[in-house]
């Protein structure tokens, strides 16, 4: 593909590069086609704090395997890390990214192997789906933290697919479970219009109805649709006469449904949450109370890892002065700006205390997510320990030795 190359917003160097894609933007610049003219460059804004932690997990879990004896021994492990900015289209510039090396080649044939050899990500199912299409014809492993869409289990569609987190199979149904635990016979529905969303709701319906639960409406939203629509849906959830609502929404598409929530005072519901939001710290504020007091829901099982906290707070603009990512986050975190022409705003010094700041970043009392990142990192060292281990009584322990050197991301897979 010509044109310029994608560069990865994180990367070092090393014997094995692992891949990775998260959302570490929340906003996407609009293309303005003139189908004369090349488009413009993709423009994604507004870091997204809990996902630049789920890259610096990924980034942390790779150092404590590099520093280890026991695991990949003489083996160092470099990274690549892309932003997918939770759309589908930055994800596939991310995946060309994954795929090419860092020459440009003009020739017939393509010689070189893919420049990562195992993928950590996406956050979202649409985005994962984008991405194995583009990896899976290379037969690269894509071991997703946060893509739980059922549809993701077929193997006849996706046999390079892992994952460290169930599938919306189980939790669909336990769901409606749930909801017939309480004797709720009469619900609504609300969704994310996505991937996730859709067959998430998709498979709740259909167990709800076998538990004997009527729907009385089922509605989707967007994060990037008109506030016109979320307004309707909004209207529709007020005017509805059930008063439990299943919310099957992604943490963005919930955070718009609540903001209009508040606009229309939509409050005396019995929310029955997905593990997307159900234990955000964000939404669990109480700004938000008066609406998700009372909120049920199945939680992604949390966990702690030793080291990761002060791992986090040593981030700094300085350990590489040239990433326009660590100065954007020092910037968001600090409310200061390392450029002095800006008015109105302090000046970065870079030496501000990560210590003293309470955000999505610091945060690690709630590791579900972040959990799954590192599980992840580790499923992957642990198969290329196995497949690079030199056994003392094979005759061809030096070839297998040197295996890391022509090592194809296929062999990683299975």
């Amino acid at each position: 593909m010509l044109g310029s190359r994608e560069v990865p917003l994180m990367s070092k160097k090393g014997d094995i590069i692992i891949g990775g894609a998260f959302s570490l933007h929340s906003q996407i610049s609009k293309l303005l086609l003139s189908w004369t003219r090349s488009p413009e460059p993709l423009m994604c804004s507004r870091i997204n704090l809990r996902e630049f932690r789920f890259a610096q997990t990924m980034i942390f879990a790779i150092e404590e395997i590099n520093n280890r004896s026991s695991l990949l021994p003489n083996v160092s492990i470099g990274y690549k890390i892309f932003d997918s900015c939770a759309s589908t289209l930055p994800t596939t510039r991310a995946g060309m990214g994954l795929m090419n090396g860092e020459e440009r080649t003009f020739g017939k044939n393509c010689s070189g192997q893919s420049s990562v050899h195992a993928i950590i990500g996406t956050s979202e199912s649409s985005t994962t789906i984008v991405m194995l299409q583009i990896s899976g014809i290379f037969q690269i492993p894509v071991i997703s933290h946060f893509a739980t869409c059922a549809c993701l289990s077929n193997r006849k569609e996706y046999p390079s697919f892992f994952r460290t987190i169930p599938s919306d199979y189980y939790q669909s149904r336990a769901m409606a479970k749930l909801v017939k635990h309480f004797g709720w016979t009469w619900v609504g529905a609300v969704r994310s219009d996505n991937d996730y969303g859709n067959n998430g709701m998709a498979t709740f319906i259909e167990a709800a109805s076998q538990e004997g639960i009527c729907v009385e409406y089922s509605e989707a939203i967007s994060r990037t649709g008109s506030r016109e629509h979320v307004e309707r849906v909004v209207r529709v959830i007020r005017r509805g006469t059930a008063s439990i609502l299943v919310a099957f929404l992604a943490y963005d598409e919930m955070d718009v449904l609540l903001e209009e929530a508040l606009s229309q005072n939509l409050t005396e519901l019995q929310w029955v949450g997905s593990e997307s939001w159900i234990t955000s710290a964000h939404l669990a504020k109480k700004r938000y109370s008066g609406i998700l007091s009372g909120s049920l829901g199945f939680a992604i099982r949390k966990a702690k890892i030793p080291g990761l906290q002060d791992f986090l707070l040593q981030v700094n603009p300085n350990q590489d002065p040239q990433s326009n990512l660590l100065r954007e986050f020092w910037e968001t975190t600090f409310g200061c700006s390392f450029q002095s022409s800006i008015p109105g705003t302090k000046l970065c010094s870079g030496s501000e205390r990560l210590q003293d700041i309470d955000n999505a970043f610091t945060d690690v009392s709630e590791l579900r997510i972040s959990n799954n990142v590192y599980k992840a990192v580790y499923a992957v060292a642990h198969a290329l320990h196995s497949m690079l281990k030199c056994k003392q009584s094979d005759e061809n322990v030096n070839h297998l030795c040197n295996l890391k050197d022509h090592l194809e991301p296929r062999q990683v897979k299975d």
